[in-house]
């Protein structure tokens, strides 16, 4: 086993471990629900196996499901958003997708701003338009997804700045 598939299990099982044991139980005012757990596929390596990020995803999304009994709509949301992560990164990075030289975990720059942003309001439009599903609760969705977008923005860059490798 190499290093960086130690970190991805690694990053899984954490990330997956501080979602159910302390974020899934925040639920101010019944809007702000934090997911930090989709730093998992957000921060997946840019040159990894696609189809083995798509696997995990799901396999992620389905562990959220069992633990927060929720009928496969965070599965849906992992798998959306684990499939146009290419898409988010082209339009995000430009050449520097293409040239593979992408991380995440630096500086945040406008450029990595944009694809945290796009990444996290995909995931929490299906997620919470699946889990209210019904028109009549529209302006509920809208605010649910712009306030659990904002705060799991704020706690996603703050573990990614907790995480962020040292340089020598």
């Amino acid at each position: 086993m190499n290093s960086a598939l130690l970190n991805n299990i690694a990053r899984f099982v954490l990330l997956l471990a501080a979602q159910i044991l302390l974020f899934n139980n925040i639920n101010f005012l019944g809007y702000i629900n934090p997911f930090p757990y989709i730093l998992f596929i957000i921060l997946y390596p840019v040159n990894g196996n696609k189809y083995g990020l798509l696997m995990a995803s799901f396999f992620l999304g389905l562990l959220m499901d069992m633990f927060l009994n929720s009928g496969g709509v965070h599965t849906t949301s992992c798998l959306v958003l684990a499939f146009f992560r290419p898409a988010f990164f082209k339009f995000s990075f430009g050449l520097s997708y293409e040239y593979q030289t992408v991380k995440l975990n630096e500086v945040l720059t406008p450029e990595r701003f944009s694809f945290l942003l796009l990444a996290v309001v995909l995931h929490h439009l299906i997620l919470f338009i699946l889990e209210i599903f019904t028109i009549n609760f529209f302006l509920n969705i809208i605010i649910r997804i712009l306030v659990s977008t904002l705060f799991t923005l704020i706690i996603s860059i703050l573990i990614i700045y907790l995480i962020k490798p040292n340089k020598r």
